[in-house]
């Protein structure tokens, strides 16, 4: 299964902090966007709040972005967003404000 990630980096506290409208799961991790420490985090963070060991997850794409794609081996999308719904609500985006 391949999960759509946002990772914020430089946070002051790790987590997961909810999930965006189109479905992309939202990350702090407080490590720096430096030499791969945010991606490393981010997995840790991730295989935390699913459950398992770290080497399940890959890092598919989005290495130097803040958006990524990582996989999530041996489980279904269903079991991924049950188990990650415990640590995550909903997080709805406010409206724009139009211009006047």
């Amino acid at each position: 299964m391949r999960l759509s990630v946002r990772v914020h980096p430089g946070a002051k506290h790790s987590g997961i902090t909810g999930w965006m409208s189109d479905g992309t799961l939202k990350l702090s991790v407080g490590a720096p966007a430096e030499g791969g420490r945010a991606n490393a985090e981010a997995l840790d963070v991730l295989a935390s709040a699913l459950g398992i060991e770290r080497r399940v997850l890959a890092l598919v794409r989005g290495h130097g972005a803040r958006s990524k794609l990582v996989d999530v081996a041996g489980m279904d999308e269903a079991e991924v967003r049950r188990r990650l719904e415990l640590h995550a609500p909903v997080v709805a985006r406010k409206p724009k404000r139009s211009a006047r």
